[in-house]
Order: C-alpha cells, then structure tokens, then sequence
C-alpha cells in the first residue's frame, strides 16, 4: 500500500500538537476552552490554504477522544452524509468534518441542520472563503465562526523539523540531514503554506540519493529545486484578492511607491490584468484628481498599452504609471464635492431653479418668466458675471473645498476664491 504524503502523516492528534493559531488554541483561548469543558461545539474554520484547518479539526476531535468522520460538500453525496447519520445514531454522537464547506448545496444542508440543532452532529467546517460571503445563513448561524492566520515561517519551520525528527511519522528513523539554509529556503518559500512546505520536504527526500555513509543531505539548491513550483495562491474570486487589491489602492492613495510594486507584482503573478487596469483608472481619478489631471489619462494610456502587448511586457507600462501614481500629490476634491451634493440632493435638499437659469428654448416660456435676466457671461469682458446659479433655499451652499497639494489644484484655488470674493463685493 502506497504511504500516505508526509503531511497527512504529520497532522497533529491532540490540540497541544498545533503549531501557530495561538489566537485559537493558545492557553486561555476559545478553542482551548472548550477542550479543557470538553463541549465542542459546532464550527466553520477558515483561512488561507495550508493553514491547518482540517487538521486543527481532527486534533480538537481527537483531543476529547470523539468519533469523527471526514466528507468533502463536493465530492460526497448527501448519500454519504446519510451514512454518516445513522452512525452517529448508533453511537449517540458524531463529529463530522466537512472540507469545502461552502460549496454545501441546499438539500445537503437541509439534511443536516435537524441533526445540528438536536446535537446529534457536531460540525466542523472547513473553508479558505470568507463564510459572512461564502456560507448560507442557516448554516452560519448554528456555527461559531474561527479565523486562521498564515503561519509564519517560524510556525512552518518548527512543524517542519518536527517531521524530520519524528521516528513514527516522519524521517526520524533515516538519515536526512537538512541544512540551515536549507530548511529557511522551505519554511520562507511556503507563504505560510504548511502543506506546500512538507510537500517541498518531502520531494527533496525522495528524490535525493543518499551519500556514501547512507546519509540524504538536503542543501540549499535542492530545497531551491523542490520549491520551484512557488506557494503563491491567488484566488480571483477569493477574499485575499479583495485584500491584495485594497492594500494596492491604499498604498497609492499612501505614496508608498515599494508597497504599491509589491502589490501590483502579486496581482500580476495572479494574471488579473482586468482588476490592475480598473483599479488604476480608479485611483488616478480618485485619489490624484485634480491634484495631477493628466494622471488619469496617462493610467488609461498605461492601461491601454498593457492590454495591447499582454504579459509578460505588459508589467512594463504598469510600473511606470504606478510609479506616477504614487508620486503625484493626492486630491479627493472633487467627488467628494459631487458626494456632498448628492447627500444634499437625496435629503431633499434642492429647491427650484431660478427662473433666469431656466430653459427658455419654447414658446411660451417668456410668458412664464422662464430665462428672463439670464445674464450670458461671454458678453463680459471677463467671460464672468455675478448673478445667482443655485436655488435659493441653498444659495450660499458650498460643497468644494480645493487644497494645494498640486500646481494645478493651486491654480484652481486661487481662481475659486477669487470668484467667490468678487460674489461678495457685489453683495
């Protein structure tokens, strides 16, 4: 029979054999309290891939010495779960693990929620989807809610020699010797990904010869070799996209030119040119508005460009607009101007027209007052003319307030104020 991969060997059996979620497990924590009242309740476990959470699941199980039963909601059939029912019948309770949680379709969980609510079952979900987006309510609602971090490379380290040391389930009983450099490249090169760090492991393992005194030395180019395939995961439709691409915004609307690159690399490598190309536009207008107007045009070039050439040049003309980005003053002026009117607007805050703004293109119109005393400013000297434009329950109204965090912007400050002051002397 085929052994089983070292990271299903190496799963933890008891909760104080969990590496890293101290924010879980740790002494005092909620996880670790309901092991020391010995009541576990129903859970949804989600985070990162890598994280532990069908392991977590099965150790908490375990540590209280309960039956358990492991189905994935795609690939097991609510006929599977009927099995698993009448088992937990016969012996008065089941835990049961489900892996792919979200994906739990509706005559599933049908099936299940009267075998939760009476406690026949107890749930573990798993999931790498956030379940306030990805879980039905019903469920959700019978379910506490535990989020897993990425481990650190420290976490990814300790599990990692733990494996190489234990004699039952691990190499503890061969000779592999893993050098320093070696075992930082596979800990650091995981993202926090356990599972893709053993795998590493156990790659280099299996397909290094060992030496003369029978000894399997793994050093730094094999672990290299082992991990050439990278860690990084990025779900489209997942919650850490969301988060990548809120974290780009922020670091541009924040100047900080390294954190925005990064962020842009991590969305490259996840091949999502149409969310790059959007945000940027976005931000351009957004965040730099009028503080650099000639920002956003240049985005949609940069944009444009890139979508022309496609990967890999594309990431060309993105580092240089994002760059710019970044480096140009920073103005939210305008839409905010436009977002207070609107408030105005929506809380019944308008009036009428004056009648000299209004059209007066009919017959008929003149006789209604309407365009009377309009007063066309090309006919001013200075192509301006004090005369009233808003209605008059809000005629002092102001909803722009320019800064001077760019030339232009500046520039327009000192025409709007000017224009405001002529209103007053002619007050």
């Amino acid at each position: 029979m085929k052994q089983k991969p070292l990271a299903y060997r190496m799963r933890p059996t008891h909760i104080n054999e969990i590496i890293g979620q101290e924010h879980l497990v740790g002494e005092g924590k909620i996880l670790y309290r309901m092991i020391q009242a010995k009541q576990l309740a129903s859970m949804i476990l989600y985070g990162p891939p890598g994280t532990g959470k069908t392991s977590m699941a099965t150790a908490l199980a375990k540590s209280l010495n309960l039956q358990v039963r492991m189905l994935n909601a795609v690939v097991d059939k609510k006929k599977d779960m009927e099995i698993v029912v009448e088992e937990a019948k016969m012996s008065g309770h089941m835990v049961l693990i489900l892996d792919e949680v979200h994906r739990l379709d509706k005559g599933k969980q049908d099936f299940l929620l009267p075998h939760l609510e009476s406690n026949l079952l107890t749930l573990i979900g798993c999931t790498t989807s956030n379940p306030y987006h990805a879980i039905n309510p019903a469920i959700r609602s019978r379910c506490h809610l535990f989020e897993l971090h990425a481990l650190t490379p420290n976490d990814v380290r300790k599990a990692l020699v733990r494996a190489i040391e234990d004699e039952q389930n691990g190499y503890g009983n061969q000779a592999v010797q893993v050098t320093e450099q070696a075992l930082e490249h596979f800990a650091g090169s995981s993202g926090g990904d356990m599972r893709a760090a053993m795998n590493g492991l156990e790659l280099a393992v299996a397909s290094t010869p060992p030496n003369r005194e029978q000894e399997i030395e793994i050093d730094l180019p094999i672990a290299e070799e082992c991990m050439q395939r990278k860690s990084f995961s990025h779900d489209k439709d997942g919650d850490a996209h969301y988060d990548v691409l809120s974290a780009f915004q922020k670091s541009i609307r924040g100047s900080d030119v390294d954190a925005a690159l990064h962020y842009l690399g991590r969305l490259i490598e996840a091949g999502d040119l149409d969310s790059i190309a959007r945000r940027m536009i976005v931000i351009a207008y957004e965040d730099i508005g009028l503080a650099n107007p000639q920002a956003g045009p240049r985005a949609i070039a940069a944009v444009e460009a890139a979508e022309r050439i496609g990967f890999p040049e594309a990431r060309i003309p993105l580092s240089v607009a994002i760059v710019e980005l970044c480096l140009s003053p920073k103005s939210n002026t305008a839409y905010q101007a436009l977002d207070a009117a609107l408030a105005d607007i929506r809380a019944g805050k308008s009036g009428d027209v004056p009648s000299h703004l209004k059209d007066a293109h009919y017959q008929g119109a003149k006789s209604l007052g309407r365009g009377i005393d309009y007063k066309y400013p090309h006919d001013y000297p200075k192509g301006w003319v004090n005369q009233q434009y808003l209605p008059d329950s809000i005629i002092n109204k102001q909803y722009y307030y320019p800064k001077e965090t760019g030339k232009f912007e500046q520039a327009m400050k000192k025409v709007y104020e000017k224009l405001n002051q002529e209103k007053k002397n002619h007050k």
